[in-house]
């Protein structure tokens, strides 16, 4: 018999609400509801299957804080005139929040696993009309992957089960006539087109001789997708013309060029013209030609993979470096949370099957204008704000709970992505080459699944990105789009970057858009497959649906039969499970067997005909005859300069993006080389990213670059135009950061409308003839790209785009910013002259960009930035604004000349002793102006002060993506100073440090690498628990290891995603445990031993009540506790934290006083504490740092305390030191690391530990 549903509500307490404030304020201005007056949510909790014992004790530890939160169990008082509704997940979404309580629940227990379902209960107050509430309830509720929710509660949360039906033949399919086929195509809902299913009827009919099962077609529908297998790129080209006009003259040119080429790389082969073999083309010749030494050829072909050599510690050691960039268009246009971290997902586990560890991510967005009214919204579409505030949540959520830094984050406005946003992830990855054994699959062989379980959420993702949208498409794409899991994710990145595990794995994909079907089907040419193998999420799937759902956390592998039980060890050490879910086969079929039947059973090489051959002409149309280069916005022209200045920084492709790319984690594994923004006051836009080889041991300088290029406007103009210069500006990005473009390798991301006629196939193939050119005269290749060919919206169509990734080797110490670094300087443009068609001058072009190279290296140029949109005067100004050092120009400037774009060119600041004639005598160049002191640049006698430059430059989306948020008080200057000693009472040479990694842990490496630096033995234990016995021998096992340390290290990350509802929980749920919680007693109060959490280890540090209480305890409604942002959102940048104490032995390295820069990261950061703890911890010393000014005062303002945290606290000690926990990343540094930002970092935390005990 079922036990009862208990019902709970937990709201958060005034000053804590602070998504009940953010929503207030949404409804109020943005969808004008005025009779609004507040806003109330609580999450409802319902659980079943839980002691009394154990729901008392979760009550107020795992559901609620006493502290934060006020809790209603079984009901909520309300009043009639209250509006309230309910919000829920749909069957089958994954919901971290209740995953995550049922999770902490189990650990309490150590039994098995509650039932819990969640739902968010907003309650309205005020004036409003039932008008306005369907109005606020469609905003709130995406159809997609949520659902009202019902208000009563429920007798039973336990899901009946259907057994599923068994797998249908489609009877009479291979006599269908033409017509009933495409009615057989329209009831199914399938992407492929009218010829590929009569092929597939063909097939049938001819060669199976008999019908399909629905479970074939599907799959073939999947495997076919534009998505799985670029079948619009394959499409044959029969013949290409086009218009008679200038422009299209040098279009027609670069096409018999190719032609040319085609005839050079493949000699007498018939190879088809299309727009794949044009993007390739370029990598081919420069192949053939030898200029290509460096790329990884295989069989593997998930990433780009080039052969890098690692200096470590002074030794050369081979590597292989991996980059890939992946679209969610479709997902997160439908479900933009879910499809845009899903995005960073997807890309992540390209490279990883490569068995690269992926390091640093790049971001790259289209959307339309997100200020718009909510009334402009079209039928059928989310709200574009909606979609990109969301979005950015998304990705952010996803990459910062996996531990990835994301380097670089642009958002693109345009109003054709209103047709369909784009959202591409790009991202960089390494391994040590001798760790990626590739062998080819013999029969015998297992095939492995490994990681997160299959539900019925991702069925539809490959053929849903296939199809153009209609305003019907928000309503049956429900199942398409998935929830990610970060936290399983992080697991797989720490599994592959084992080494023994890594070479015992012959060959891996992905598990990305077709599931089982096309992960494990394109392992080998022959399969046989057992769907009942399959992990699920719940039951109930049927042999179709376990085929084709996308599961975003799942690898398969293909291992030698007897190295079975050793991957199984290696995969059980990461809390994660495998199973068995087919063999290599030698008979050249892919077959699926599912309750002992067999389903599908298909031919390899009619797989892998991709479908029907695909036809089509090509009309290339001549662009407007007004250039692009020629014209800027009428207001730039008739405004006075100064308001023309203004004006040009204010329009939206110029403006700020601070508040949006603060969101993304940016120094996770303390290898990041320029911060996103620079300078002393953080304002500098870097160019692109830039991040040191991930290595485990040793010290390396070598590092990646990647930089992206594209213009929309410029693309709508001229395709053709728009891909050439998408590839010269990612090109100049490189080199004005410091790489050398003789070694850059292309990625490119290609997404157009819906193709349906030949003027329309002429724009990507202009595109990519564009892109061929700048590929072929700067001698870079495009060794991969992601295409996705289904960006139209009815009669919306998004703008031709062609964004180009390049990606770079080098040195950190080579790397420059792009921030003005001294008053004096001289200012030049080294000028990249157009040829009267506006295409480049490439050879002067090449000689530019190997000078600056030399320039940068020989440590002449102090910053370089390239001119975009907005021309110079926005460069300029965002030199200018990092460390508000002004500029004088010294020549008169056409408004032309200030506001055009000029791609390839690039500015330059030298230093004023140099000689500029010596120096760049033999280029092209051209002098400006002069830095000064004056916070001002002064221009044709016109001056624009930088404070009000950029207070308009933040205004556009301030809004949208708020920057800062400061509270109005004064916080107080504190100090506390004693004589000490620091020494243990038990000495060691090595002392040991326990650090343990529990779902969402994600800042381990670098703990470790921070204390193995400093001389301490590091011991990292993965905590298991996928079953009770896992959780019961964890538990064991870190008592074990507490009472053989020194120094227990909680690292942070996102511990069960943050969830239920607060950072920390599951940590201290573990350390709850009475054998810990004695252990840990001991190690306090007999055995001297220290304790250091950060980030997440400090909010789980007072939620156990070790901080500032010194012991294990229940906390209270007086206890201080870590809570959200103010602002409301995750923070990422540095900021200034002063020492002000010396109580702690942690600190016995540095004095009182003392100003360090340290990264923050992090959601809940916000430290609040009533008057009476806060003056009995500043009275004992135990507020150990603050968040200071520039002048070392504690200052409110957010650009110096941007959580908001009371009195500026950043870390805190127990009453005698040897505890401190602390939001900034002290163990986020190192050499050439963070080098826009001035101040130094080294607090020498982690040596001061060590030396405690020697």
């Amino acid at each position: 018999m079922n036990s009862p549903v208990r019902r709970i509500f937990v709201e958060k307490k005034r000053k804590f609400n602070i998504e009940a404030e953010r929503l207030y304020n949404d409804l109020k201005q943005n969808l004008s509801i005025k009779g609004l007056e507040e806003v109330r949510i609580l999450n409802r909790y319902d659980i079943q299957e839980i002691s009394d014992d154990a729901y008392l004790k979760s009550l107020k530890t795992i559901f609620s804080e006493p502290n934060v939160d006020t809790v209603y169990e079984e009901k909520i008082e309300t009043k009639d005139e209250w509006k309230i509704f309910g919000i829920e997940y749909l069957p089958g979404q994954y919901d971290q929040r209740a995953d995550s309580a049922v999770q902490c629940i189990e650990i309490l227990t150590e039994k098995e696993k509650p039932i819990i379902n969640t739902a968010k209960i907003i309650i309205l107050k005020g004036n409003i009309t039932n008008e306005e509430f369907k109005k606020i309830k469609h905003y709130c509720i995406n159809p997609v992957d949520r659902r009202e929710a019902e208000l009563t509660k429920p007798d039973n949360l336990e899901n009946e089960i259907i057994s599923p039906d068994n797998v249908i033949t489609l009877d009479g399919f291979i006599e269908k006539s033409p017509k009933e086929l495409e009615e057989f195509k329209n009831t199914l809902g399938l992407a492929m087109s009218i010829e590929d299913i009569k092929f597939c009827q063909e097939y049938f009919k001819l060669t199976e001789k008999r019908n399909p099962t629905i479970t074939e077609i599907k799959v073939i529908d999947t495997y076919w997708s534009d998505h799985c297998r670029h079948t619009t790129f394959q499409t044959k080209i029969n013949s290409v013309n086009f218009d008679k006009g200038f422009y299209c003259d040098s279009i027609k040119k670069a096409y018999e060029e190719y032609l040319s080429t085609r005839e050079y790389v493949y000699g007498n082969s018939k190879k088809n013209v299309c727009l794949m073999d044009i993007a390739v083309i370029g990598m081919k010749e420069l192949k053939k030609r030898g200029l290509l030494n460096d790329l990884d050829d295989s069989d593997e072909i998930n990433a780009c993979s080039i052969n890098v050599d690692v200096d470590v510690d002074g030794k050369i050691e081979k590597w292989l470096v991996m980059f890939k960039n992946e679209t969610h268009n479709h997902p997160t246009e439908i479900e933009p949370f879910g499809g845009a971290a899903t995005c960073l997902g997807g890309a992540i586990r390209d490279p990883l099957s490569g068995r690269a560890y992926v390091y640093q991510a790049m971001r790259v967005t289209g959307s339309g204008d997100p200020r718009k009214s909510i009334e402009d919204t079209l039928p059928g579409k989310l709200p574009q704000r909606k979609i990109t505030t969301e979005a950015a949540r998304g990705y952010s959520s996803y990459g910062n709970q996996i531990g990835i830094a994301t380097g670089h984050v642009s958002e693109i406005y345009n109003e054709g992505y209103v047709a369909k946003r784009m959202e591409i992830g790009a991202v960089i990855a390494a391994v040590k080459k001798e760790n990626v054994i590739r062998k080819k699959p013999k029969t015998g062989d297992l095939i492995i699944l490994i990681g997160g379980r299959t539900g019925r959420d991702g069925c539809g993702g490959a053929t849903g990105s296939s199809k153009s949208h209609t305003d019907k498409s928000i309503l049956t794409c429900g199942s398409e789009v998935q929830k990610g899991n970060a936290p399983t994710e992080r697991k797989l990145l720490r599994l592959f970057r084992n080494p023994q595990f890594s070479k015992i794995v012959k060959r891996c994909n992905d598990f990305g858009a077709g599931g089982v079907s096309v992960a494990v089907g394109e392992l080998t040419d022959s399969i046989e497959i057992n769907l009942d193998n399959v992990l699920k999420k719940y039951e109930g799937l049927d042999g179709t649906e376990l085929a084709i759902s996308e599961s975003q956390e799942r690898m398969a592998v293909v291992i030698n039969k007897e190295d079975l039980e050793l991957m199984k060890k290696y995969v059980e050490e990461e809390n994660l499970e495998a199973t068995i879910v087919g063999k290599v086969t030698d008979d050249n079929r892919l077959k699926m067997m599912w309750k002992n039947k067999k389903i599908l059973d298909i031919d390899r090489k009619f797989l892998d005909t991709n479908g029907a051959q695909q036809n089509t002409d090509v009309y290339v149309e001549e662009p407007d005859s007004e250039n692009y280069f020629n014209t800027i916005p009428e207001c730039l022209n008739k405004n006075s300069l100064k308001t023309a200045f203004i004006d040009n920084l204010k329009s939206i492709n110029v403006a700020s993006q601070k508040g949006l790319v603060e969101r993304f984690d940016s120094t996770i594994g303390a290898g990041t080389i320029l911060m996103p923004f620079g300078g002393k006051y953080q304002l500098t836009p870097s160019l692109g990213m830039t991040a040191k080889i991930p290595v485990l041991r040793g010290y390396t300088d070598t590092c990646t670059l990647m930089a992206y290029g594209f213009d929309s406007e410029l693309s709508t103009w001229s395709p053709f135009h728009g891909g050439m210069y998408a590839v010269v500006d990612s090109v100049a990005k490189i080199v004005a950061m410091g790489g050398n473009h003789k070694n850059i390798k292309l990625t490119f991301q290609e997404y157009f409308e819906k193709l349906t006629d030949d003027k329309k196939w002429g724009k990507p193939l202009s595109a990519l003839l564009g892109a061929y050119e700048a590929q072929k005269n700067l001698k870079v290749a495009a060794i991969g790209g992601k295409d996705s060919m289904s960006g139209s919206f009815n009669d919306l169509n998004v703008p031709p785009t062609l964004v180009s990734f390049a990606v770079c080797v080098g040195n950190a110490k080579n790397i420059i910013s792009p921030e003005f670094k001294k008053v004096g300087s001289q200012i030049v443009i080294i000028k990249s002259p157009r040829k009267e068609n506006q295409l480049p001058d490439f050879e002067t072009l090449n000689k530019n960009f190997s000078a600056i190279h030399e320039l940068i290296i020989n440590k002449k140029i102090l910053s370089a930035y390239t001119i975009g949109i907005g021309g110079i005067a926005a460069s300029i100004s965002k030199m200018a604004f990092g460390n508000k050092i002004g500029m004088v120009f010294t020549r008169e400037m056409t408004r032309k000349k200030l506001f055009s774009p000029d791609y390839g060119s690039i500015i330059l600041e030298i230093d004023e002793k140099e000689n500029l004639n010596e120096l760049l005598g033999n280029l092209k160049y051209e002098i400006i102006g002069r830095t000064n002191k004056n916070s001002v640049i002064n221009i044709n006698s016109t001056k624009i002060d930088l404070e009000c430059a950029i207070k308009k430059w933040e205004e556009p989306l301030n809004n949208v993506f708020p920057i800062r948020r400061s509270i109005n008080d004064s916080a107080e200057n504190i100090s506390y100073e004693r004589e000490n000693t620091f020494k243990a009472k038990f000495s060691t040479s090595k002392p040991k440090v326990f650090i343990p990694v529990f779902p969402g842990t994600n800042c381990e490496y670098d703990m470790k690498r921070a204390f193995e630096k400093a001389g301490g033995d590091v011991d990292i234990f993965v905590f298991k628990n996928l079953a009770p016995q896992d959780i019961k021998d964890s538990i064991k096992s870190m008592a074990e290891k507490i009472k053989n340390s020194q120094i227990i290290a909680l690292p942070g990350g996102f511990s069960a995603g943050d969830e239920p509802d607060g950072s920390g929980k599951f940590i201290a749920t573990v350390f709850k445990n009475p054998y810990i919680a004695e252990e840990v007693t001991n190690f306090l109060n007999n055995r001297d031993g220290l304790i250091l959490g950060i980030c997440n280890g400090f909010q789980a540090l007072i939620k156990l009540g070790l901080l500032p209480y010194g012991e294990i305890r229940e906390m209270d409604e007086e206890s201080p506790t870590l809570t959200f942002n103010k602002i409301g959102r995750h923070i990422s940048r540095m900021v200034q934290t002063k020492v002000v104490s010396n109580l702690s032995p942690w600190f016995s390295n540095v004095k009182v006083g003392d100003i360090f820069t340290i990264p923050i990261s992090h959601g809940e950061g916000r430290l609040i504490s009533n008057e009476k703890i806060f003056k009995e911890m500043t009275k004992n010393g135990q507020i150990a740092t603050q968040y200071v000014d520039f002048y070392g005062n504690a200052n409110y303002d957010g650009s110096f305390n941007p959580n908001g945290s009371f009195q500026c606290i950043e870390g805190i000690t127990s009453p005698d030191g040897r505890i401190l926990g602390k939001m900034g990343h002290s163990e986020r540094i190192g050499k050439h690391l963070y080098k826009n930002i001035a101040g130094k970092s080294d607090q020498r935390l982690f040596e001061a530990g060590i030396s405690y005990f020697k």
